[in-house]
């Protein structure tokens, strides 16, 4: 049926960390995105989507996130014709310092603010509207 892929709008000091995807994946392979990955078959279980994020997270750039905040969902279809659904969560950072750790998905880590995004020519509209949403959802918990 579906892939289910999670992914991290993670914020620190006024701005989003940002990955450019490993030329080695099937997927995007080469571009700037966020970091995450797909949920593993478990059977029954709970908090599968929160869980996955943070092994994801921790397994691609080595830092831990708190204070995981639904973003939006959306699907589409991969380069090899799988269908996704993709939901993404805002995060904070929690602990550790960001880095290429899995350099078979990651190349490089980079901060970036949400201008440097939204003007970036590289990155594709639906990630930039992602980071909008992020934001917004940002700017209500910050309001509380």
């Amino acid at each position: 049926m579906f892939i289910v892929n999670v992914e991290g709008a993670i914020h620190l000091d006024g701005k989003w960390l940002m990955i450019r995807r490993s030329k080695k994946e099937e997927h995007a392979g080469g571009l700037l995105s966020l970091v995450g990955g797909t949920c593993e078959q478990e059977g029954n279980s709970a908090d599968i989507l929160e869980r996955t994020l943070h092994r994801e997270v921790f397994e691609e750039i080595g830092v831990e996130v708190e204070n995981l905040k639904y973003v939006n969902s959306s699907s589409f279809v991969s380069d090899s014709g799988r269908h996704v659904v993709d939901i993404v969560f805002l995060c904070h950072h929690k602990s550790g310092t960001p880095y290429a750790k899995s350099t078979e998905e990651v190349d490089e880590v980079v901060w970036m603010t949400t201008s440097e995004i939204l003007n970036h020519e590289e990155i594709p509209r639906f990630l930039k509207e992602n980071i909008k949403l992020a934001e917004r959802v940002l700017h209500e918990m910050q309001m509380k």
